[in-house]
């Protein structure tokens, strides 16, 4: 632990940081990061449903920072609305990694909304993000709470990413961004659990979506959009370009309808990168099946049963992950490359991204905003730093 934290808290409250669901897969990673890197003063504390479990991992984390053995352990479970709501008055910034959080997310959203807290997450959930825009982000408005979803992998190198690729470009012009993702990665059943439920709610999730839109206000005078791209061969990446239909592109556009910096006509697409035709075809069909699958219950529960939440890669196959984001942005005649590269992006790396968006919103001067956010507009340029200070680069890689 190394530096120190401010001490003009708006409010006091007996933690700075709980970090929810700290036994799973990445709980536990995000725990273990804290520990490391946590400033001093820190008052942090692990929470979930199993006492036995958070008192297992505050071990693990005492031989890392003998400190650790005096975390505080909180149990709630995530369906109880009152364990959840005491919860979320006790910390500034409540983090989760507990999901789907479509099933298990809401009362804690419901809860920070109203107690004025900070919250962060790692879902990738549209579905989610939608409804409880419509059912909080006005209360927390109210309160000053500053609900930030999609804290990991899903989306913060697309989101600061593209935030970062405007920066390089003119002032007051139309842009165009695309993104292409590369990455050797594998995942957990937790992750898993959440894609399958997501692609099995097709209609609950155009449901949201237009709840959304009803709720919304109009956008006047300027335009911000993440429509899904063609498949097409990128001359830019040399790869082919399958899009990517995952929350992304949705939280791009929305940091771009909240930000005037990305000018009076915004346009993001997402892709993936693949180098090789066969393997490109090969993915699409996948992806398309495991889609299909997900609309069948029974299959649903199979497919969930092969790899169980809670699990994941070993350290050794985390170790040989990485990640790559290249961004194409243009815009008044200038045309940049830009990069956000990593290792692991769904369990270190995501990890990482989750434990630092919870120290930036406890520590960091930031926009004065309140709301659902995104990671751009609530953070933006504070949290790229702590990313680069923690190995995530962000990177110009040419200018024409």
């Amino acid at each position: 632990m190394n530096a120190q934290v401010q001490q003009d808290h708006p409010r006091e409250r007996a933690h700075d940081i709980v970090l929810f669901g700290a036994t799973g897969f990445v709980g536990a990673l995000t725990a273990e990061y804290l520990a490391a890197h946590a400033p001093a003063g820190c008052r942090w504390a692990l929470a979930g449903r199993d006492l036995a479990k958070l008192e297992r991992l505050r071990e693990r984390l005492a031989a890392v920072d003998p400190a650790c053995a005096a975390l505080p352990l909180l149990r709630a479970d995530a369906s109880d609305a009152r364990a959840v709501r005491e919860l979320a008055a006790s910390t500034r910034v409540l983090a989760t990694t507990v999901g789907p959080y479509v099933w298990y997310g809401a009362e804690l959203v419901a809860a920070c909304a109203e107690a004025g807290t900070d919250y962060v997450d790692l879902t990738g959930e549209p579905e989610f993000v939608d409804r409880m825009y419509v059912e909080h982000d006005a209360r927390a408005r109210e309160t000053g709470a500053r609900i930030v979803h999609a804290c990991g992998f899903d989306s913060i190198p697309a989101d600061l990413g593209a935030y970062f690729t405007v920066g390089q470009l003119p002032e007051g012009v139309p842009l165009r961004v695309d993104g292409f993702m590369r990455s050797n990665a594998l995942f957990s059943g937790g992750t898993l659990a959440s894609a399958l439920t997501a692609l099995g709610r097709g209609p609950q999730t155009a449901a949201a979506a237009r709840a959304r839109r009803l709720h919304e206000p109009r956008l006047l005078g300027r335009r911000a959009r993440g429509p899904v791209g063609a498949p097409r061969f990128s001359r830019e990446t040399g790869a082919w370009a399958l899009p990517l239909p995952t929350l992304d592109p949705r939280i791009v556009a929305r940091s771009a309808a909240a930000l005037e910096r990305y000018g009076p006509d915004f346009r993001y697409r997402h892709y993936a990168s693949v180098k090789h035709l066969p393997v490109a075809v090969g993915g699409a069909a996948a992806v398309g099946a495991t889609a299909a699958l997900a609309q069948v219950p029974a299959a649903r529960r199979w497919l969930m049963g092969r790899w169980e939440p809670g699990r994941g890669p070993d350290a050794e196959r985390r170790a040989r992950s990485w990640f790559t984001v290249r961004f194409v942005g243009e815009g008044g005649g200038r045309r940049v490359l830009t990069e956000v590269s990593g290792g692991d992006p769904g369990y270190g790396e995501t990890a990482k991204m989750l434990a630092e968006s919870a120290l930036c919103l406890a520590y960091d001067a930031l926009p004065q905003a309140a709301g659902q956010l995104t990671t751009a507009t609530a953070m933006g340029g504070a949290l790229i730093a702590r990313l680069q200070k923690a190995g995530i680069a962000f990177r110009v890689a040419d200018v024409r």
